[in-house]
């Protein structure tokens, strides 16, 4: 649903407040075609929502809806990819500050038991409830 490189893009506008049509093809420079396409997919996934802002003629905006903003995360470890392996010798083009205490933040993925950092070492996949072939996955101990 959201490997598609215009829909990051949407979702990246939409985290910063973008909620219109034509701010989203404004700042994205994407064909109106395929922004209409990436929106309506993201409402029917329950992503985005419409919200009639104007109703003569009929304008909407769209929202995050709570399963969209649980996306954040993900945005945070692309970014955080982006800024590391990516970012040239001035610096990550743009720098995240806390709300609440208003530091700079960085994307980082922790233990949500022990708050330590996760990474590819630090983890390791055993099968859960829902897996109907676990003959690759490690029993859980």
């Amino acid at each position: 649903m959201v490997g598609d490189r215009w829909t990051l893009l949407i979702l990246r506008e939409a985290f910063s407040g973008i909620d219109r049509f034509d701010a989203f093809q404004r700042h994205l420079g994407i064909a109106r075609n395929v922004l209409a396409d990436r929106l309506e997919r993201l409402v029917g996934h329950g992503i985005l929502e419409r919200r009639a802002y104007q109703m003569r003629p009929r304008r909407d905006a769209y929202e995050l809806t709570k399963k969209g903003r649980d996306l954040y995360p993900l945005l945070l470890a692309l970014m955080s990819w982006g800024d590391r392996h990516m970012s040239g010798s001035e610096g990550p083009p743009v720098r995240l500050v806390h709300a609440v205490c208003g530091k700079r933040a960085r994307g980082i993925a922790v233990c949500s038991e022990c708050g330590e950092p996760l990474d590819s070492t630090a983890c390791r996949a055993v099968a859960g409830p829902g897996l109907m072939r676990s003959d690759s996955l490690q029993k859980p101990s």
